[in-house]
């Protein structure tokens, strides 16, 4: 896997990434940014969230479950002092389907959790992460 990024301006900059990819990543005006683009510790987050999203949608597929929709609300926070790093991550999934197994959930975000998503694991390492998922009847 491979990705690059480029200063662009200021302190904006676009990742590309191996699959063909781009994203504009920006910092906040008090340190010289223009706010363009999600912030660099963002896209952490970000792509926290997509993996383990992934995986749980994934899983329960194969479980024969009927998911039409799958968000999750991520809160984290970070240390005081350099390096700020995240040390505390909480994923909140809300899961929407027809007739879906609050087990099968559970199982799901368990197993991405525990096995599957990478970055939850690597985040898991300064982080204390934790999740919860809450189900809603589709629409």
């Amino acid at each position: 896997m491979k990705a690059r990024v480029k200063w662009l301006d200021n302190m904006s900059f676009v990742g590309e990434s191996g699959s063909g990819h781009s994203v504009v990543m920006d910092g906040p005006p008090e340190l010289g940014g223009r706010n363009l683009g999600v912030r660099p510790m963002e896209m952490l987050l970000l792509g926290l969230g997509g993996c383990a999203s992934f995986d749980v949608v994934l899983i329960l597929q194969k479980s024969k479950q009927q998911v039409t929709d799958c968000e999750v609300d991520i809160e984290a926070e970070r240390a005081d002092k350099e390096p700020k790093v995240f040390t505390r991550i909480h994923l909140h999934f809300i899961v929407k389907g027809h007739d879906l197994s609050a087990e099968k959930v559970e199982r799901a975000i368990r197993l991405s959790a525990e096995k599957y998503c990478s970055a939850s694991i690597m985040l898991g390492k300064t982080a204390e992460v934790s999740h919860d998922f809450e189900l809603r009847a589709a629409d």
